[in-house]
Order: C-alpha cells, then sequence, then structure tokens
C-alpha cells in the first residue's frame, strides 16, 4: 500500500512531501492528479503546501471542489488517515473534514522561518509517539496561516480534544496560539507547520520524522 500526495495546479511542496516519505522514510509513494477518482492502492493521502490554482479566490477554495477531493471525502469516512500540510490544511478546512479557517497572518506578512511547537493532544495516533507539552522545532512557510474559529467551535475542539499542536510563540496571531487540529474521528491532520522539511539531519533536522511516518502506522 502507498501514500498518495494530491497535486494541484499550483502546489510546490508536493515532490518535497514524496522526497521525505519515499527518500527518507522508504514509503512507497505515488502522486495523486486534481482530476483522478481513483484511489485504488492508496493506505493514506497527504495534501501538500503551496498555492493550489493559484489561491485566486482564496486558500483551497477551489482546490475543495476537485474530483480528487470528492474520493478524499470518502476515504476519511472509511476511516483512513489524511494530513494536510499549510494549503492542504487550508482545503482541509474549506472541504469541512476540518473545523475552522486559515486567514491572512496578524501582521499580514508571509512569515517563513523555523518555529517552536508543543503537543497538545495525544489522543490520536499522530502524537502518540510524544508527550504532552513536548516540545520541537518544523519551518513554517504562509501568509495566512492565522487559525479562525468562533467561540463556539473552539470549545468543541477543546471537548473533542482535537488540538493537536500549538505555537510556544505564536507567529500568525492563530486563536488560541492553534497550528494544528485533527476532526474528531482523528484520522485527518491538518497543521501550518512542514514536517517534510524536517526529515533529514543534514537539511532540516528530523523533528517531522514522527508525523510522516504515521501515515502507515
Amino acid at each position: 500500500m502507498a501514500i498518495g500526495i494530491v497535486v494541484f495546479p499550483g502546489s510546490n511542496c508536493d515532490r518535497d512531501v514524496r522526497w521525505a516519505t519515499e527518500g527518507c522514510l522508504g514509503y512507497p509513494t505515488r502522486f495523486l492528479w486534481h482530476e483522478t477518482r481513483d484511489l485504488t492502492g492508496i493506505e493514506a493521502i497527504v495534501l501538500p503546501g503551496g498555492f493550489s490554482y493559484g489561491d485566486y479566490l482564496r486558500c483551497g477554495a477551489i482546490a475543495r471542489f476537485a474530483p480528487v477531493l470528492q474520493s478524499i471525502v470518502d476515504f476519511v469516512g472509511e476511516g483512513r488517515k489524511v494530513l494536510g500540510i499549510c494549503n492542504g490544511f487550508q482545503v482541509l478546512t474549506e472541504l469541512g473534514l476540518l473545523p475552522g479557517a486559515l486567514i491572512k497572518n496578524r501582521d499580514l506578512h508571509f512569515i517563513c522561518d523555523n518555529t517552536l511547537l508543543k503537543v497538545s493532544s495525544r489522543r490520536t495516533g499522530w502524537f502518540s509517539e510524544r508527550q504532552i507539552g513536548e516540545e520541537f522545532s518544523l519551518p513554517i512557510a504562509h501568509g495566512e496561516g492565522r487559525y479562525h474559529c468562533s467561540d463556539e467551535t473552539l470549545l468543541q475542539l477543546q471537548e473533542d480534544d482535537s488540538i493537536a499542536l500549538r505555537y510556544v510563540s505564536n507567529p500568525n496571531g492563530s486563536v488560541a496560539d492553534i497550528a494544528g487540529v485533527t476532526n474528531k474521528e482523528g484520522n485527518v491532520l491538518g497543521l501550518m507547520p512542514h514536517p517534510e522539511r524536517a526529515c533529514d539531519p543534514i537539511t532540516g533536522g528530523i523533528d517531522g520524522r514522527t508525523i510522516l511516518e504515521t501515515l502507515l502506522t
């Protein structure tokens, strides 16, 4: 079984993810063009970072209508894992598979930096290898990464223990310092930081490995 990486017009981190999953971790990986509906042989899916369809309307707003996304809704319903990174997180919120929205950063600047994160939930398998409050670092690169939701949604996230990651020092103004959330079932994770850029000790450390390893465990 393989990991599938969705490729939209405007994706620019799809090859980075494949380099991490296949090159660093040795997992069979293949690209899924946005027009496909066939997920045969796919065990888990990654929606990578980038600018799907140019983000001309709103980040992820056009991508959510892609044929592959309709198949992914059923894929998630079967309990299979989906990881949305940066633009992929935005797509998942637009699709309704994750609550909330990603809006322009607090200071309206694009941020590209290494960011310290802390684990807020071990309820799902994504972070079961880490401890609550454990800190680690991942790169971020976004202009619209500020997580926003209503007070009611925030309360529900807290009750469901679905806030997976928080920023130690909030770089973008995200509500409650949120850097990543899961769905209630736990098989969908969206996060703004890039774990695929932290899978090699030479190029960026290995703090992102455990997240990607969870795709096939």
